[in-house]
């Protein structure tokens, strides 16, 4: 058993905003180092630092390394870099509870960091190319001859966060995936743009409870306390006014019934429950099951109704044990398209699943809101759900929760978090 004894996190802040000149490295040295002091855990006593990013910086290899000895963890504690798209977060989580049951380590910082500001700009093949060839030029006759062979189109940037959104299988970007789901599971602009407008109003509600979560950044003479991307007009009318984003003619998916593209880093101390008590540490709550499950990569949206089928059938349980529901909102349509054919018997069939898994409840789903009004910092998410949930279940009194979400390339993952009170 995977047992967790401390939470935090940064705020979420939109891609370009109040975060957008620090580097991953220093994001998640920020949370770490919050989580550390919050904890007041000795970091030598760590097995282990795991650590989600999607986007991993070329000057920082194995960014859960650098990140870790930039918070002070001390030489000897090794880490490890987990990749899982989407579910990248709730991988390190997974990942160190395997760990513990192999015997290989009893205490770990887990947990995400993206920082999707700073995405790479990538060159032109062809312009590598000749980079190449001026670098390896070595008399002045010979540089002017290899840059005379630059064309502009060399010049045309390939836009790194482009890229990592659209799957090279199925060849969609993750919006056309949403844009599929909402006409064959018939889910309306107008359902999907209520939908949004119900996770600001349930952030913004929520807002002194969600700032509890974060630990702020003091940057340029300001306090980052607060996630940046919650409104308080984000009206199902106002909504409607936006124009279609993937799909320009016959589309419904937007920029504002879809998750937010943002920077942030979420993490936890983890560890078993033997060496907690020889620490004489108190656990807030545990990992009590876990599964990941593949899908068709241009439906990756329907993820988490395969992951919770498989987390339900190995630990036997059911959908109605949850007393609170995390489903990350990619989009507004993925999120209605997973609620829809989780009880529908014809709808479950037609997205490939035995049997419908049952009603997901609306009174128990993101009641602190989502990804469309937090945000969705791709390496983070997993864990912020994780984190978030638990403190909802504290503040709830309450005990059990599923936390799930989609995995860009066909995948989902579901986790049971249980409180200790």
């Amino acid at each position: 058993m995977l047992y967790i004894y401390q939470t935090s996190r940064t705020a979420f802040t939109k891609m370009g905003g109040s975060l957008s000149h620090l580097e991953a490295t220093d994001l998640g040295k920020h949370a770490v180092s919050a989580l550390l002091a919050d904890s007041n855990f000795d970091s030598a006593e760590l097995d282990e630092v795991i650590l989600g990013c999607v986007c991993q910086p070329a000057n920082a290899a194995n960014i859960a390394r650098v990140i870790a000895l930039r918070a002070g963890i001390p030489e000897h504690v090794i880490a490890s870099t987990v990749h899982r798209n989407c579910a990248s977060g709730m991988e390190a989580i997974t990942t160190a509870y395997e760990r513990v049951l192999a015997g290989k380590g009893e205490f770990f910082v887990v947990g995400g960091v993206e920082s999707m500001s700073n995405a790479p700009v990538l060159y032109q093949k062809s312009a590598v190319e000749k980079f190449a060839k001026l670098n390896k030029a070595q008399s002045l006759p010979q540089k002017l001859k290899a840059a005379l062979h630059f064309r502009p189109n060399d010049f045309s940037p390939l836009i790194g966060l482009r890229l990592g959104l659209t799957d090279p299988v199925s060849g969609k970007n993750m919006g056309q995936t949403a844009e599929l789901l909402a006409r064959e599971y018939d889910i309306s602009r107008e359902d999907q743009d209520i939908f949004a407008s119900n996770s600001h109003a349930k952030s913004l509600a929520s807002k002194d409870a969600l700032n509890n979560e974060i630990a702020p950044i003091y940057t340029k003479g300001n306090a980052i306390s607060s996630d940046d991307g919650i409104r308080s007009d984000s009206t199902p009318e106002k909504l409607a006014k936006l124009r279609p984003v993937f799909e320009k003619n016959t589309g419904t998916v937007t920029a504002g019934n879809s998750s937010q593209i943002t920077d942030g880093s979420a993490v936890l101390l983890v560890g078993s429950e033997d060496r907690g008590k020889q620490l004489g540490l108190e656990p807030i709550g545990k990992l009590s099951g876990y599964a990941y499950a593949g899908c068709d990569p241009s439906r990756m949206g329907l993820g988490p109704l395969f992951a919770m089928q498989r987390l339900f059938s190995e630990t036997k349980t059911h959908l109605n044990d949850a007393d609170l529901i995390e489903i990350n909102e990619a989009f507004a349509a993925q999120v209605l398209a997973c609620i829809k054919a989780s009880n529908s018997i014809s709808l479950a069939k037609k997205a490939g699943l035995d049997a419908p898994l049952g009603t997901i409840p609306l009174d128990k789903l993101n009641l602190r809101g989502g990804a469309i009004a937090l945000g969705h910092p791709v390496g983070a998410s997993g864990a912020r759900l994780v984190l978030t949930a638990l403190d909802q279940l504290k503040q709830r009194n309450q005990t059990l929760a599923l936390t799930t979400l989609c995995v860009g390339g066909g995948q989902g993952a579901a986790l049971w978090i249980e409180r200790i009170s």
